[in-house]
């Protein structure tokens, strides 16, 4: 596997170079949601991470590489919200300007956070515009730092992290792992968790949890080519809308995956209230993926516990509202 992006040395070097700036998040354990699965569940709160999701470690572990002499001139990202915030954050910290190319239609919330943060926001319209294309004539023209949302080892290897700190948690309970879901956009999550985890339990069971109508790494998996969504697919998971697996992710999930779920928005919504009403936590719908598979048991059997990755919290307060009144 050494044609692969990164490997697990690469995600330890990315828990020492951030380690100082992270927050080490919880994992949590509910008896409803244990009750109502059927066996033990171990949740990974990624929401309490800065920014209010994961997007903050790979984002970190990219920028703090950036050389001295080139930080002045900035960095140039693109993201529907998440991963703007989290390169914003890591910016402002690093003093680095940071330009985030986002959806005129991204939640409002996170295009707020991501002005607050510091960073110029660029719109566009994500069913009529290449935010790839806008972003590279952007960093071309600064001089800029490309920072891709998932297809960036460094970014991978951040993301990894929080597989890091999985396995270390569950070791220090006692628990044993049996499968872990892992929310997936571009794949840039699953890959660095299955990285990490998969060098300490080969046997650890690692599925992505994707919306229904964005199944390209569940489609991607099943044909082992990098499969594509139809242009007309929509879903309220708007942190997970990639339009196929990365070029740099897709090999390592087809190495280390056992599979890729997918839920409908409906089940989505079920786990956002379930969250709420059961857990006291809030959830915004990319986050709540996975936990929708584990609430739903579609993820096939694995003896040991069951580790469910929420992965962000920052959900519009109007929209969330509307969810939780069903």
């Amino acid at each position: 596997m050494t044609d692969l992006a990164i490997d697990a040395a690469d995600v330890r070097d990315a828990a020492e170079r951030i380690s100082g700036a992270i927050i080490r998040t919880p994992m949590l354990e509910f008896a409803p949601l244990n009750e109502r699965v059927g066996h033990r569940v171990l949740v990974k709160f990624e929401g309490a991470q800065h920014t209010g999701s994961f997007k903050f470690r790979g984002a970190y572990n990219r920028l703090s590489r950036i050389p001295d002499e080139q930080r002045a001139h900035g960095v140039v990202a693109w993201s529907s919200g998440n991963h703007a915030q989290g390169v914003a954050a890591a910016a402002r910290l690093l003093d680095i300007p940071a330009t985030i190319v986002m959806p005129s239609d991204a939640p409002a919330i996170k295009v707020a956070n991501t002005r607050a943060l510091g960073a110029q926001v660029v719109p566009y319209d994500r069913y009529t515009q290449s935010r790839e294309a806008i972003a590279t004539a952007l960093a071309a023209e600064r001089d800029a730092v490309l920072v891709p949302s998932f297809d960036d080892p460094y970014i991978i290897a951040g993301q990894g992290t929080a597989g890091l700190e999985i396995w270390e948690q569950a070791q220090a309970a006692g628990v044993q792992i049996g499968r872990v879901l892992v929310c997936c956009g571009g794949g840039g999550l699953v890959a660095g968790i299955a990285t990490a985890i998969k060098d300490q339990a080969p046997g650890v069971a690692i599925y992505s949890v994707e919306p229904a109508a964005f199944d390209d790494t569940a489609r991607s998996l099943a044909s082992g080519v990098r499969e594509s969504v139809e242009a007309q697919a929509r879903s309220i998971c708007d942190a997970l809308l990639a339009p196929s697996p990365g070029a740099l992710t897709f090999p390592i999930n087809k190495a280390l995956l056992s599979g890729g779920l997918c839920v409908t928005d409906d089940q989505v919504r079920d786990a956002m209230r379930f969250a709420f009403e059961k857990m006291k936590l809030v959830i915004e719908p990319g986050g709540a993926v996975a936990l929708a598979a584990a609430l739903e048991g579609i993820a096939p059997p694995a003896d040991g516990a069951t580790v469910v990755v929420i992965s962000g919290s920052n959900v519009d307060p109007q929209a969330y509202a509307q969810i939780i009144a069903g």
